[in-house]
This record gives structure tokens, C-alpha cells and sequence, in this order.
């Protein structure tokens, strides 16, 4: 049977990861990284078999690698790296650049 496309609206499930913006303006292309930021930092299941199906493996993977250190918690980092296959950075010492510091 043939996979069904994937929609390209943001699943409306994950609104509250986006309070400080207008969920409806969103572009799930435009925005990506942000997208894929909040997701992957919040999201239940259903958000992300949506996030992988619309952006896939690879993409995900590059995101991870090149901003979830600075950008997700070092916790959701770290399981990130390792369902993805990825090395890790260690864990940032204080007053380190780093958007979440925990």
C-alpha cells in the first residue's frame, strides 16, 4: 500500500511549543529549524513521526549535529545523539555559550 503524502501544515497538537509566535503564520519550510527545534525539544510521538516523515532522517540529523547542543536542553541533546548515531560534545562547563545551560 502506498505511503500517504505528508502534510506540510505543523501538526496543531504542538501550538504550545510555539506560544511566542503566531502558530497559524508558521511555514513548516521557512521555519525548519525552528520547527525542528521545539519538537524535537517538546514534542509526544504523533508530532514526531510527523517531524520525520516531512523532513526526514538526514535533515534531522544535520539539524541536530550542527545547533542541538546549543540549542536543546544537554539531557534531550544527548538522547538526540544517540538515536540518531551522532558523537556527543561534552558536557558544557559553566558560563559556556549555551542557550539552555542545564
Amino acid at each position: 500500500m502506498p505511503e500517504q503524502p505528508v502534510s506540510r501544515q505543523i501538526p496543531a497538537s504542538s501550538a504550545p511549543f510555539f506560544q511566542e509566535y503566531r502558530f497559524e503564520e508558521l511555514d513548516a519550510e521557512k521555519d525548519s529549524s525552528l520547527v525542528m527545534e521545539r519538537i524535537l525539544a517538546f514534542a509526544s510521538q504523533e508530532e514526531l513521526i510527523w517531524l520525520f516523515r516531512f523532513y526526514g532522517r538526514e535533515k534531522i540529523k544535520a539539524w541536530v549535529n550542527e545547533n542541538g547542543f546549543r540549542l536543546l536542553t544537554y539531557r534531550r541533546y544527548n538522547l538526540w545523539c544517540v538515536l540518531l548515531e551522532l558523537p556527543r560534545q561534552a558536557k558544557p562547563k559553566i558560563g559556556e555559550e549555551r542557550v539552555w545551560p542545564y
